[in-house]
C-alpha cells in the first residue's frame, strides 16, 4: 500500500499548501476590513468591533495599544470560527467516511473548500469573507480522513512511521505556503481585472492560488485514490502470515499479538482525547498570537511574518524526517508527546520575557524570539502526530475471518472514521477556544503574563503525561 500513502501524501501538501497560503495575512486582512468598513457604523465588522471594545472596556483601561489589541482579539474570533465548525463536523464527517466510503466523503468536502475559496476572492467585505471561513470549516475533511485513509493500509507496526507523513506534510507547507502567500499577497492583481464582474478581495492573488491548489488536488484525488475502507485488511494479514515460515517453507503457526481490551482502549482514547484538547487549547493560542506578537510589538509586514512561520516549518520538517519518523517506535508515542509539551513551554517561557527587552535590547529580543520558534517548531513536529498515532492503535484494526472470508465487524466506537474524527473534534474544541482566551488575555495582560501563565500550564501537562508515556499504544 505504498502506492496509497504517496497519494495521500501528495494530497496533503497540496491541502495545507492552500490552508497554509492566507496564515501570515490575518493581521493586515482586518486592517484593510477596518478601514474600508469604518465609515458605515452599522456594517458587520463595525458591529463586530464595538461588541470587542465594550468587553475590553469592562476588563482593561483603555491605552495606547487598545485599538491595535482590538484587532488581536477579532483574529482570535475569526480563527475560533473555522476550529468551532471543525469541532461539530469532524466526528460526522469521520462516520459518515465509515458508512459509504473515505474517497466520496472526502469529494464531497473538496467541493466546500473548492467553494470557500472562490468567496474568499470576491470577498470585499468582512461579513463575505467570514462566510467563506464558515463555508471551509464546515468542509474541510482532508487531514483526518487522510489520516483515516493511512490507518486502513498500515499495520499497527507501521502505524507510526506512515502518519508521520501527515506531520511532514504539514511542516512542509509551514515552509511554503506562508512566504508564498506573503509574496503573492505584495503583488495584487491587474487593475484592468478590478472590473471584472465583482469586486476582489485586497489578497485575491493568494486566493487565486488557494483554488487552483484546490482544483488540482480534487482532480488528483478522482484520478489517483482508490477506496480503502474495508479493503486494507486482507492484504495485511496475508502479508503477516507470509512472514512466518518455517525452515521447510511451511507457515509456522504464530498466535496474533495480544491487544489490550475493548474497554481499556476506548478508556485511552478518552484520555488522548482530553491531552488533545488541553495541549491544543494552549498551543494553538501562542501559534495564532505570535504574527499578532510581531506585527503589535516589531511591526513586521506580511513577508517578514511569512519568514517567521516558513522558518518554524523547515526546521519542524527536518525534524520529523530525520528524527520523529525513525524514533517514534523505539521512544513510543507517548513518551515523544511529552518531549514536545515540555519543549512548547520553554518557547512559552522565552516568548513571556522577550518583550521587556524589545526596546532595550532589540538583538536579545530577537534571539529569544528564534529560540521560541525552534522549540515550538519541535513541538510542531512531535505532539500531534504523536497523539494521533496512539489513538489510532487503539481503533479496531479490521481482519478477515477464516471461515466466511469477511471483514469481522468493528467495535462501533473504534471504527477508524468514528475514533479519528472524535479525536480530532477534541483538537479543534482546543483550537476554537486557545486563540480566543490568548487573544483576550493578550489585551487584558499584555503578552509576558498570557505567555508566562501558559507556559506554567504546559509544564503542569507535562507532568500530568508521566502516566501516558509509560503506556505502550498495544
Amino acid at each position: 500500500m505504498a502506492k496509497v500513502e504517496t497519494i495521500v501524501f501528495l494530497s496533503l501538501v497540496l491541502d495545507l499548501f492552500a490552508f497554509t497560503i492566507p496564515l501570515p495575512l490575518f493581521p493586515r486582512l482586518i486592517e484593510w476590513y477596518t478601514l474600508r468598513e469604518s465609515p458605515d457604523p452599522n456594517g458587520f465588522l463595525s458591529r463586530t468591533l464595538q461588541f470587542v471594545t465594550s468587553i475590553r472596556t469592562l476588563l482593561y483601561k483603555p491605552g495606547v495599544q487598545s485599538q491595535r489589541w482590538d484587532v488581536v482579539l477579532l483574529g482570535g474570533l475569526m480563527g475560533s470560527v473555522f476550529s468551532t465548525l471543525q469541532f461539530f463536523v469532524s466526528p460526522r464527517i469521520g462516520s459518515l467516511s465509515d458508512k459509504y466510503g473515505r474517497k466520496r466523503i472526502l469529494l464531497i468536502t473538496m467541493i466546500g473548500n473548492i467553494l470557500s475559496a472562490l468567496i474568499w476572492i470576491q470577498s470585499t467585505s468582512f461579513a463575505s469573507y467570514m462566510l467563506s471561513r464558515v463555508v471551509g470549516g464546515l468542509s474541510e475533511g482532508n487531514v483526518q480522513l487522510a489520516i483515516a485513509i493511512l490507518s486502513d493500509v498500515t499495520s499497527p507496526a507501521t502505524r507510526s512511521r506512515a502518519l508521520a507523513h501527515v506531520g511532514i506534510a504539514f511542516a512542509i507547507c509551514f515552509c511554503i505556503g506562508p512566504p508564498i502567500g506573503a509574496y503573492f499577497a505584495s503583488r495584487p492583481l491587474p487593475k484592468s481585472l478590478g472590473g471584472w464582474g465583482p469586486g476582489l478581495n485586497i489578497y485575491a492573488a493568494p486566493a487565486i492560488l488557494t483554488l487552483v491548489l484546490l482544483v488540482a488536488e480534487t482532480v488528483f484525488l478522482v484520478v489517483a485514490l482508490p477506496e480503502t475502507r474495508g479493503k486494507g485488511a486482507r492484504p495485511l494479514e496475508e502479508k503477516q502470515k507470509a512472514g512466518h515460515t518455517n525452515g521447510h517453507g511451511k507457515h509456522a503457526e504464530q498466535p496474533p499479538k495480544p491487544k489490550r481490551t475493548i474497554e481499556s482502549r476506548l478508556s485511552l482514547l478518552r484520555a488522548l482525547r482530553k491531552l488533545h484538547f488541553f495541549f491544543l487549547a494552549f498551543f494553538s493560542g501562542v501559534e495564532f498570537t505570535l504574527t499578532f506578537l510581531t506585527f503589535d510589538l516589531l511591526d513586521w509586514s506580511n513577508t517578514q511574518n511569512g519568514k517567521l512561520i516558513g522558518s518554524i516549518g523547515i526546521i519542524s520538517a527536518l525534524l520529523q524526517g530525520g528524527y520523529v519518523r525513525r524514533s517514534m517506535s523505539k521512544v513510543g508515542e507517548g513518551n515523544m508527546a511529552r518531549r514536545g509539551v515540555s519543549s512548547c513551554a520553554v518557547a512559552l517561557g522565552l516568548l513571556a520575557i522577550m518583550p521587556r527587552y524589545v526596546q532595550t535590547q532589540p538583538s536579545l529580543s530577537m534571539k529569544l524570539l528564534q529560540a521560541a520558534a525552534v522549540c515550538m517548531a519541535f513541538t510542531s513536529a512531535t505532539v500531534v502526530n504523536s497523539l494521533t498515532a496512539f489513538a489510532s492503535l487503539q481503533c479496531d484494526e479490521g481482519h478477515i475471518d477464516d471461515v466466511t472470508g469477511k471483514v469481522v465487524q468493528e467495535h462501533p466506537k473504534l471504527a477508524k472514521g468514528k475514533a479519528l474524527g472524535e479525536f480530532r473534534s477534541s483538537g479543534q474544541l482546543g483550537r476554537a477556544l486557545g486563540p480566543l482566551l490568548a487573544c483576550a488575555s493578550y489585551w487584558t495582560f499584555g503578552p509576558s503574563i498570557t505567555y508566562g501563565v501558559s507556559a506554567i500550564a504546559m509544564l503542569a501537562l507535562s507532568r500530568s503525561m508521566k502516566s501516558i508515556a509509560k503506556t505502550t499504544s498495544t
